[in-house]
């Protein structure tokens, strides 16, 4: 696939930018940015800072990409923002580069599909094949782990973790974390079920699906704590030999929360 850059495009001398990248009319590429092969930035984009970009990503008309952090602490350090493979970004999605006061690094993965006017603010760690859709506004210091999908105009507060193949409603506030698997929605979100749709058009087979709604029925409905959940798990585990791994998420993730998790 050949590129092309736009006669009223600016790319700045030091940018890198390598076989096959097309930059559109007005858009401005900054003297720290490198993009990879075959990615597309669309007019009016301005993509700045210590910026890295994968191959195949599609950045629609006016993204901001790459610029410093909306955090007043912020002293013009020289943090960065990665941005993987395959990433479809659309209209006025803006994603900020991170701070000194995390690993001073916002990533987002490969293989995401983030909507018009998505917010991903500074140290927000994006894993692969999410979906996060329109207006959805990531506070600061976030991880959103695999297959997540996050309905429109959600709100997620600072330093939230939401597990992979998770499903949130559309217009939910998020303030705690939300564990694996789990499907709900509301202000404040409230989980209902498992994700098991999600779950079973990803290939987790039937048997597998069942232990991790029995591990969601320990999480939520016995009254136990995060610690006696994780022990009844693991005992689950032993029982459940073919959803060691799947279980294995569900305790790896809830021993590391530290805001708590979203309840009922």
């Amino acid at each position: 696939m050949s590129g092309s850059i736009h006669p009223t495009a600016i790319v700045a001398p030091g940018a890198r930018l390598a076989a096959g990248v097309a930059v559109g009319p007005y858009s401005i590429i900054g003297e720290h940015v490198s993009i990879g092969e075959n990615t597309v930035v669309g007019p009016h984009c301005v993509i700045d800072g210590h910026t890295t970009i994968g191959r195949d990503n599609t950045f629609y008309r006016f993204c901001s990409i790459g610029g410093m952090p909306q955090d007043k602490k912020y002293g013009g350090e020289p943090t960065r923002l990665e941005i993987g493979d395959g990433n479809m970004v659309r209209e006025y999605v803006t994603i900020n580069t991170g701070t000194t006061q995390d690993v001073g690094v916002t990533r987002v993965r490969d293989d995401n599909w983030i909507m018009a006017y998505v917010h991903i603010a500074h140290d927000c760690q994006v894993a692969s094949h999410t979906v996060i859709a329109n207006n959805v506004q990531l506070a600061g210091h976030i991880h959103i782990d695999d297959y997540a999908i996050l309905g429109g105009s959600t709100a997620v507060h600072q330093f939230v973790r939401i597990g992979a193949h998770t499903m949130v409603g559309g217009t939910s506030s998020i303030r705690q974390d939300i564990p694996p698997y789990v499907i709900g929605a509301g202000d404040p979100f409230r989980p209902v079920g498992i994700n098991s749709e999600g779950l079973s058009r990803r290939g987790y087979d039937a048997d597998v699906v069942a232990a991790l709604k029995e591990a969601y029925k320990l999480i939520y409905r016995r009254k136990l704590t995060v610690e006696q959940a994780c022990q009844e798990i693991i005992a689950l585990q032993a029982r459940q030999p073919a959803a060691h791994d799947a279980l294995q998420v569900y305790v790896d993730f809830l021993t590391a929360s530290t805001r708590g998790i979203s309840r009922p």
